[in-house]
């Protein structure tokens, strides 16, 4: 027999028994070892078969039902022991990181093993008659299966009677906790669009079977076979399905949709990450003890046994499923030992948790939507958008603001109408759009409901509608959003936008202005000077966001402080004599020179306002000793740091050495007679909630400008846009606070 075949007739047999794979990492607790042994095993006769589950997944075998304590070899077909450890007080054992073969699970002690199993990877796709014969919920709570036998918990809801579909249909996919039946806030939102919502729960939470670990491949897999199974569905409109969520379940979309599942019909990942290691946990290298590991933290809280607190309720009142369903929790990985432990980028770790390596191959239209100034996933996300290669249709939305503001009235129409178009093979028609602002709008910012786009499509043909939407420009930037003519301060509504065909933005010029004498910014490029600072992360607090209320609402309380004197570089531009507009990224190329072995860098943006009122606008963050350029993905407006290990140079206290800063990218207009102040300084203080393990203490820094070094900013700037007249109101600017001189 081939391995071929039997690795096919060994994965039929794990659909057969009663299987639940795990997924997670390698290192799940202390029951696992990473590197596999070379060492065989002896077995001088054929051992009585094991009692215990065995659940083979991909590149990974579960243990459940043994006895505790335990001790397990994962042996490989040739005889090595690919894997060990002891199974935990549950019973339950988890290997990953498993070659693609066969294998079988062996008794230290020699007193039993199991039959083989099949490890596969992500080319092994089942039938689509174990689709096709799944009976899911019409609606309500149940469970789908996994290819590899592992049960997700979801939760149905419906637009109507079942009998009055088929309905076109929505997934969210995510970690929280979305098939909640007592939660069913989301999924409204849908059914009053008129689309059956499904919300499913990875493994390893809530009531889904399995181990958690965070972007790993069978959580990916399972996504597939989720859209699968609900597309099969006879209430599933032309068995298809779309993709929704912010955030995490945004990010999700991202993951599933690279796997192709040939039922998705579009994805709308709002309010994302391009890269997770580099954009939002270490941005510039420098790790992000803020939201980053907060949110790391909470997930592993949440994927403990019965971590979520309605799975407890759900196994309480009689759901066996559910409670079975927590037996593989303690081999769950240590995940914040693994970010304390890759302090560079390891490409056999990062590149399966990073967006922009993979998103080339969604293969379906894909609505993206967020935030500049987001607090959370942090903006940075636009530097993947010209990477989606393989979707035939790319719409995206970019507003300044924070994490919700890609569910915003500014964004939702267009949101609406891509998945009339997309998801529902309809004509759009806005009005429950319209109901639906009346009650998002108050419940997430705080503000009375705004007029919703109107209805431009009606009356129309489908096909006319449609090539209406797809000849439009595919990037919309909203300006101002907060500060719309009209409305109160706050109000999630943008003042006007720009569109354009493509990100990076086609017209967009890299202006460079240099760092001067006095703290001057502008053409001309200093001779001989220097400007000092003490690097002092005690200097500001540690975010901008002062706690009262909710990050989100219209009148939030900024606490956006003022650096000390001599905590700060600071350089301003004469007032400028024109409305000057920047839409990108940027790249503040410094010459420094410090007292210590390694200094941290974060350079700010912000508009002074001819009444002499100061605006956020943008940061970006670098450590010095991981300045090494990409030199074949850098531009001049965008620096690209790997961060890899072998990477690193030495900083020679008192020799000057070049940093190129990356700034996020953003879009923001400065209005004739207002002036580009940048700031340099110690990381802190200029995120909302995102926090930094600096390495400083108090160490001085110079930024040198002079002939020999000339350090300057290049910013990303679009000439002939329409700029509406009058700065707009102190604070009124969505997640960009203002301070007044």
């Amino acid at each position: 027999m081939s391995l071929t075949t039997r690795r096919i007739l060994g994965v039929t047999v794990a659909f057969a028994s009663i299987v639940t794979l795990a997924a997670c990492s390698s290192d799940s607790g202390s029951s696992t070892t990473d590197a596999p042994s070379t060492e065989a095993s002896t077995t001088l006769a054929p051992l009585p078969l094991a009692t215990y589950t065995v659940r083979p997944g991909a590149h990974q075998i579960a243990v459940i039902d043994a006895e505790p304590g335990t001790d397990l070899q994962i042996q490989a077909e040739d005889g090595t022991i690919a894997a060990e450890g002891t199974t935990d007080e549950q019973g339950s054992f988890l290997a990953r990181g498993l070659e693609v073969g066969l294998y079988k699970v062996v008794n230290a002690d020699l007193s039993a093993a199991s039959a083989e199993v099949v490890v596969y990877d992500a080319t092994f796709i089942p039938e689509q008659s174990f689709y096709s014969e799944q009976e899911l919920p019409a609606p309500g709570f149940g469970y789908l299966t996994a290819r590899d036998g592992t049960t997700l918990s979801i939760n149905v809801m419906f637009p109507g009677k079942v009998e009055d579909g088929p309905y076109p249909t929505v997934v969210e996919y995510s970690g929280y906790a979305p098939s909640n039946p007592n939660d069913t806030t989301f999924g409204q939102l849908f059914t009053t669009l008129g689309y059956a919502y499904v919300a499913v729960n990875m493994r390893g939470t809530g009531c889904s079977g399995g181990s958690f670990r965070y972007f790993e491949e069978s959580q990916s897999l399972d996504g597939y076979d989720a859209i699968e199974a609900i597309a099969a569905q006879p209430w599933v409109l032309d068995n298809e399905v779309g993709m929704v969520g912010i955030s995490y379940p945004g990010i999700s979309q991202l993951f599933v949709a690279a796997t192709q599942p040939p039922s998705l019909a579009a994805i709308t990942p709002l309010s994302v990450l391009d890269d997770s290691a580099r954009s939002t946990l270490r941005p510039g290298g420098i790790l992000n003890t803020g939201f980053a590991v907060r949110w790391t933290k909470e997930r592993m809280d949440s994927a403990a046994v019965y971590g979520q607190a309605w799975s407890k309720e759900m196994a309480d009142s009689g759901d066996k499923e559910c409670a079975n369903n927590q037996k593989l929790r303690l081999q769950n990985p240590d995940l914040i030992s693994e970010i304390n432990d890759n302090v560079f980028y390891a490409p056999e770790v990062g590149d399966s948790i990073n967006p922009s390596m993979f998103v080339d191959k969604i293969n379906v239209p894909v609505f993206l939507s967020g935030a500049w100034q987001d607090e959370q996933t942090g903006g940075h996300f636009p530097a993947f958008i010209d990477k989606f290669t393989g979707t035939p249709h790319m719409y995206t939305t970019l507003v300044n603001g924070l994490h919700t503001e890609s569910l915003g009235p500014a964004v939702f129409p267009r949101y609406a109408e891509f998945l009339s178009l997309y998801v529902a093979k309809k004509v759009p028609d806005l009005t429950a759009a319209g109901l639906i602002a009346t009650i998002l709008t108050p419940g997430i910012f705080g503000v009375a409901t705004p007029i919703v786009q109107e209805n431009r499509f009606i009356g129309m043909t489908f096909e006319e509608a449609l090539e209406i939407f797809e000849n439009e420009p595919s990037v919309r930037i909203l300006f101002e959003e907060g500060a719309a003519d009209g409305q109160a301060p706050g109000t999630p509504l943008n003042r006007w936008r720009a569109d354009f065909s493509a990100w990076p933005i086609p017209e967009a010029q890299a202006v460079r202005f240099n760092l001067g004498d006095n703290g001057t910014l502008g053409s001309d490029v200093a001779q001989t000077s220097s400007t000092d600072y003490t690097a002092d992360p005690t200097a500001t607090p540690e975010t901008f966001f002062g706690g009262e209320g909710s990050i989100w609402d219209a009148n939030i309380k900024w606490n956006w402080v003022r650096n000390p004197e001599g905590t700060a570089a600071v350089f301003t531009t004469a007032a400028l004599t024109e409305d000057t507009v920047i839409i990108g990224p940027g790249s503040a190329d410094l010459w420094i020179s410090t007292e210590a072995a390694d200094t941290d860098l974060e350079v700010t943006i912000s508009e002074i306002r001819p009444d002499g009122s100061e605006t956020y606008v943008q940061s970006g963050w670098l450590r010095s000793s991981l300045r090494a350029l990409n030199e074949s993905a850098s531009t001049e407006l965008r620096p690209v740091h790997d961060f890899f290990e072998s990477d690193v140079m030495s900083v020679t206290p008192g020799e000057p050495f070049l940093a190129r800063v990356e700034i996020f990218p953003v879009a923001h207009p400065f209005r004739a007679g207002s002036k580009i102040r940048i700031t340099i300084d110690t990381p802190g203080g200029n995120r909302g909630e995102w926090k930094f393990a600096t390495l400083n203490a108090g160490e001085k820094v110079t930024i040198l400008h002079d002939a020999e070094h000339p350090s300057s900013i290049a910013l990303s700037i679009v000439p002939g846009l329409n700029v509406p007249a009058g700065v707009a109101a102190c604070g009124s600017l969505r997640g960009q606070p203002c301070r007044q001189q």
